[in-house]
């Protein structure tokens, strides 16, 4: 039997300092708790290993993995020391016998040196995502980032001289009080640098936190939706114009430098996280562990092996803070919703192949629907977003969501 592929994550939640932006399930202040939730993340780890292999001879799945990528995200992961990386490379490596493929960590540019980056690269991290955000200081504070566009352009040149040949880059826009110019501004900084990937995310003010209180008390503008829509446009023109492949809504890369890890996740396969709220999809069944890093420590500290049923590990007999089992009608909203994310979209016959449905017939009123409205385009090989159906994304996905899913996230 071929081993499926696995994609693993591992969360490292600890930062110097909290963006005033995020809502990430992330801590600043931690630090005591970093060895106690390090070594309870390596021995979470080897219990799933030996739950996999008791797991599947023991029901109808009969599944083998092979972990084929490896990310590291958080958090701040390049606050952690390169031996501490290396350990759970090292874990990875016992867990399957093949080696990662692509090996992700996500970096802060404020955090690291030339010496960091030479040995994360020697320990076989191939794959860095460096969170600029911004070229713009004045965007950077106030985001409440704690590095400034030098920093990013410094870190980004140690890394290539590091020997690092795949380096994405975050960037944020629709910023309040954000023009035009600032925006094409920082796309035009971050193509001097010519990353193989980019990642753009348009702002959400998210609730709770800083910055989306400072906008709610009047001190700050509510970003125009507008704008934020014609700033994802100049990008398509700017990054098509560079060469760089569309392949997800919020993703571009140069040929062949598409993350491998996040493609699990738009396709609706495998994966495994490890740590503090990680989330997982394995077995038919979804899951995540408790958010507190303190607590899941000291959950993790009580357990000798995980139960062998996922309905026990959800009551309370293990450091999983949900879990809840995904029937056929589940799958395929959840293969549907992911995979328009993606410049392909869904190909009838791969969607047929899975599921043994045919998609136009299980979903032909929502389809139809969607096309009237001008966001989804169909020919004879499946169906995909449009132009316009990329801009209003989340009014497509929530037209396939199940019944009983109407408070499931969307983003």
């Amino acid at each position: 039997m071929n081993p499926a592929a696995l994609s693993l994550y591992i969360h490292f939640p600890f930062c110097l300092s909290k963006c005033y932006y995020c809502n990430f399930n992330s801590y600043a202040g931690m630090e005591r708790l970093i060895p106690d939730y390090l070594r309870e993340m390596e021995k979470e780890l080897l219990l799933w290993k030996l739950f996999v292999r008791e797991y599947s001879s023991q029901s109808s799945f009969h599944e083998e993995f092979q972990v084929e990528t490896l990310y590291f995200g958080g958090g701040t992961p390049s606050l952690l020391q390169p031996e501490q990386i290396a350990r759970f490379v090292e874990i990875c490596r016992e867990v399957s016998p093949a080696v990662a493929l692509e090996i992700t960590l996500e970096a802060n540019p404020g955090t690291v040196q030339e010496k960091f980056f030479a040995r994360t690269r020697c320990i076989g991290v191939n794959r860095l995502s460096l969170g600029a955000q911004s070229f713009n200081d004045g965007c950077l504070k106030l985001l409440g980032r704690i590095h400034s566009a030098d920093e990013s352009r410094e870190a980004f040149r140690l890394a290539r001289k590091s020997g690092f040949e795949n380096i994405n880059m975050d960037l944020i826009y629709a910023l309040p009080g954000q023009t035009m110019p600032c925006w094409q501004n920082t796309l035009e900084e971050a193509l001097r640098l010519h990353p193989e990937h980019l990642s753009l995310y348009s702002l959400t003010l998210e609730e709770g936190t800083p910055l989306a209180g400072t906008v709610k008390a009047g001190l700050l503008p509510l970003p125009d939706g507008d704008l934020a829509a014609d700033m994802y446009l100049l990008a398509e023109e700017i990054l098509a114009r560079e060469g760089y492949i569309h392949y997800e809504i919020s993703n571009w890369a140069v040929h062949g430098k598409e993350c491998r890890h996040n493609l699990a996740y738009w396709k609706n396969t495998s994966y495994l996280g490890v740590g503090a709220g990680a989330h997982s999809l394995l077995f038919g069944h979804r899951f995540a562990g408790v958010s507190s890093p303190q607590e899941y420590a000291e959950k993790l500290s009580t357990l000798e092996h995980l139960p062998l049923s996922f309905s026990e590990m959800g009551e309370g007999r293990s450091h999983l803070d949900f879990v809840e089992g995904v029937n056929v009608e589940r799958e395929m909203s959840d293969t549907v919703i992911m995979g328009l994310r993606l410049q392909e979209g869904i190909d009838f016959a791969s969607f047929a192949g899975r599921f043994q449905r045919e998609l136009l017939p299980a979903y032909r009123q929502e389809i139809e629907e969607l096309v009237g409205l001008g966001l989804l385009d169909v020919d004879e090989k499946g169906i995909r977003l449009s132009v316009r159906g990329k801009l209003l994304g989340n009014e497509v996905f929530m037209r396939f969501l199940p019944p009983d899913s109407a408070g499931s996230a969307l983003s």
